[in-house]
């Protein structure tokens, strides 16, 4: 905590709102939006309610298809599967780890040639870095398909739109533009292990007042406006509590020193291990300013002396929690893949998976296998950071 949210806290106990919708839930929607330079905003239980809306809002049904990002959490693409959609999962580039366009554009071509249309592009910031959004853009728009923007793991993330005949909105001293800005709907997430948290939330943001008074509604159980309970179509539950609005207001008056923060302890892990044969850094797009939430490695076995899995279990002896990357969605065995015939791909595959696509899996399963986040809070001292990279170091003297 930053030491404002108390004082949030207090007003929202002296206002007597404490349970859903309140003057602190209002205030946090009003801060966010300028923030980020998306005039719209709707704060919700968490970000997978954000995105339930979203592909909810795009009309997507059973049957339908929706291309997403192979290199993500699940509660980016698990709400089109509450919506009984079939999901295309596209790999990502080497360069940013992030959706690659090119990939993107030839399975978009491919359901052209099928006589279809996606109902929604769905590509992950991945660990704060934005993807390229420009080209991303340009390709959906091609194909007339909206993009939802999961960037719960990007607040305070920018990049940079050179040829974009969209609005100026949002836009900083750099010139860079906030994660999110320009799709159809973008989806930010608050919790506990992201940048700023309120504990448990999420933001649904857009640039269309009516796509977001909808989901407003639709987040208040679809009640319509009259004196009894009536409603004309199912809802749900997913307003944040005037509370966790509180302390999301304080939390987002420190996002920059955040910022700030976790690229220092980008830049101290990586110097002292960015010229370590076997470790490579999460590269920084050329296009963009990534918020660093995590700083990730890769660890090459045959040139470091230890694979990935070793380095975590050292780490783990000396009570450091360190994580593999993100299993991309195509290994998951909640989806059964199939192949270009047709025919289910041979993977450990849970009974009731569901049918999806992929388009590559090559690269995110690389990044997958040789993949280790480390210890990237901003309350590490650089005495913690020492500790991290001096066990990392002692595997490899220990080959």
């Amino acid at each position: 905590m930053g030491g404002e949210e108390l004082e949030f806290i207090r007003q929202a106990f002296d206002s007597n709102y404490i349970a859903p919708l309140g003057p602190q839930v209002d205030a946090f929607e009003r801060e966010l939006a300028e923030y980020v330079g998306i005039p719209y905003t709707l704060a919700v239980s968490s970000g997978t309610a954000a995105m339930h809306l979203a592909v909810r809002l795009l009309d997507v049904n059973p049957g339908d298809d929706v291309v997403a990002s192979t290199l993500t959490f699940i509660g980016s693409v698990s709400p089109a599967v509450y919506q009984g959609a079939k999901l295309t999962f596209v790999d990502c580039d080497r360069d940013t780890w992030n959706m690659n366009p090119d990939l993107l554009k030839e399975v978009l071509e491919d359901f052209k040639k099928q006589g279809k249309v996606p109902k929604a592009v769905i590509p992950t910031d991945l660990y704060g870095q934005c993807v390229n959004y420009e080209q991303i853009f340009a390709i959906s728009e091609k194909y007339n398909v909206p993009v939802i923007a999961d960037a719960a793991e990007a607040m305070g993330a920018r990049y940079q739109m050179m040829e974009s005949k969209r609005k100026k909105k949002g836009i900083d001293n750099r010139g860079l533009f906030h994660s999110g800005v320009g799709s159809r709907a973008a989806v930010f997430s608050f919790n506990g292990n992201k940048i700023i948290t309120t504990s448990g939330g999420g933001m649904l943001a857009s640039e269309d007042g009516v796509f977001i008074e909808h989901a407003r509604k639709l987040s208040q159980q679809s009640r319509e406006v009259v004196p009894y309970y009536e409603h004309v179509e199912i809802g749900y539950n997913y307003r944040m509590s005037n509370v966790l609005a509180a302390i999301g207001r304080g939390q987002l008056r420190i996002l920059n020193e955040r910022i700030n923060k976790k690229r220092e302890i980008f830049e101290y892990y990586k110097e002292a291990l960015g010229n370590v044969d076997g470790i490579e850094f999460m590269p920084e797009a050329s296009y963009g300013r990534c918020n660093r939430w995590l700083t990730v490695i890769l660890i090459t076995p045959e040139k470091f002396g230890a694979d990935r899995e070793s380095v975590r279990l050292a780490l783990d002896v000396e009570n450091i929690e360190a994580r593999p990357i993100w299993k991309p969605m195509h290994l998951q065995p909640v989806f059964r893949i199939e192949t270009q015939n047709c025919k289910p791909k041979a993977l450990n595959r849970s009974k009731n998976a569901y049918t999806a696509r992929v388009s590559g899996g090559e690269v995110a399963e690389d990044l997958f296998n040789r993949g280790l986040c480390l210890p990237s809070g901003t309350a590490l001292t650089n005495n913690d950071l020492d500790r991290v990279i001096n066990t990392i170091l002692n595997c490899r003297k220990s080959k």
